[in-house]
C-alpha cells in the first residue's frame, strides 16, 4: 500500500523530519500519481528497478507492486532509515549518492533488464540523468519525474525551442518521450513549478563517438546559439571543415540533429 498525504505527514513528525530544500525534497503524496509512474515505466517481474531518492518509499511502494527487484538509493541518511522501515525485506535501501554510488555494486549480479525510475530533486535531474546515460551502460531505460522544463529539453527535436545541450547529449544515447505531466498538488511540500515524466530508452547503436567529446562541441555550438556555427565553432574548427562534415557554416546549434553533430565531432577529432 502506498502513502497517502496525512500517512507522508505523520510519517515525517513522527520521526523527526522535514523537507530539506537543499536536497530538492519534494514527496509524492498521491497513490495514484505513483502507480502510473511505475505502470508507465513498463517495469516488472525479472527486472531490476534502481529508484534514485526514494524519498519516504511513496514510488518505492509502487515499484514493488509490479513485482520487480528494488534497489532505492537515498543520499539523506533519515530518510534512507526510514524507507528500510517502510518496505523492510521488500526493497535493498543503499544510503549513499547516487551521484557517486558504485553502480556495478547496486546492479551486482542481475542479469535481466536494469531500470532507472525516481522523482527526481530538480537540482540534480539534468546531470545525473546524462551521466546515467553515459556512464551506466547496464541501465536499459531511464524514468523520471522531474520539472517539465528538463523533461521537454530531454526529448526535443532540432528548431524547437527547448532543443540544447542536453537535448543532444541524451539523444546520443536514448530515444526520449515525454509520458505524462504531474501537477504541484501531488507533492509535499507543494514545489512551484510543474512536473513530468519523460522515459528515455537507450538506443540499441549509439552513434561511436565519445561523450565528452561531443559534448564539447555541442557546448561550443550552443554558448552562442545566436551566432552562426562558422562563428560559434570558430576556435574548434574552420568554415571549410564545417562545409567538409556536411553542416553549412551559416546554420545555427538548434538547426543540426544528432547526425550532424556527430560529424562534426569526428571533423574536430581528425583536425590537424
Amino acid at each position: 500500500m502506498t502513502h497517502s498525504r496525512p500517512a507522508i505527514h505523520e510519517l515525517l513528525e513522527r520521526h523527526g523530519l522535514a523537507a530539506r530544500r537543499e536536497l530538492g525534497q519534494n514527496f509524492v503524496a498521491d497513490p495514484n500519481t505513483v502507480r502510473r509512474i511505475a505502470s508507465l515505466a513498463n517495469v516488472g517481474e525479472g527486472d531490476l528497478v534502481v529508484e534514485i531518492g526514494p524519498g519516504l518509499g511513496s514510488l518505492t511502494l509502487a515499484l514493488i507492486e509490479t513485482g520487480a527487484d528494488v534497489v532505492a538509493i537515498e543520499v539523506d541518511a533519515g530518510l534512507a532509515a526510514v524507507v528500510a522501515d517502510v518496505v523492510g525485506t521488500q526493497a535493498r535501501v543503499i544510503a549513499a549518492d547516487a551521484q557517486t554510488v558504485d553502480w556495478d555494486k547496486v546492479v551486482g549480479s542481475h542479469e535481466g533488464p536494469v531500470h532507472v525510475v525516481a522523482n527526481l530533486p530538480y537540482n540534480i535531474g539534468t546531470t545525473l540523468v546524462l551521466d546515467i546515460l553515459a556512464d551506466v551502460p547496464q541501465v536499459d531505460s531511464v524514468t523520471v519525474l522531474v520539472q517539465s522544463e528538463v523533461a521537454e529539453r530531454f526529448a526535443a527535436a532540432p528548431g524547437s525551442k527547448t532543443y540544447g545541450i542536453p537535448s543532444v547529449m541524451a539523444a546520443l544515447h536514448a530515444d526520449a518521450v515525454v509520458l505524462a505531466t504531474v501537477p504541484p498538488t501531488v507533492f509535499v511540500p507543494r514545489p512551484k513549478v510543474q512536473s513530468s515524466l519523460v522515459k528515455l530508452t537507450r538506443r540499441a547503436q549509439p552513434p561511436a563517438v565519445p561523450h565528452k567529446d561531443l559534448r564539447r562541441v555541442v557546448k561550443a555550438g550552443f554558448g552562442q546559439r545566436r551566432k552562426m556555427l562558422r562563428r560559434a565553432l570558430a576556435d574548434l574548427l574552420t568554415e571549410d571543415e564545417i562545409a567538409a562534415a556536411g553542416v553549412a557554416p551559416t546554420d545555427r546549434a538548434e538547426q543540426l540533429d544528432l547526425d550532424a553533430w556527430v560529424r562534426l565531432t569526428r571533423a574536430v577529432q581528425s583536425a590537424p
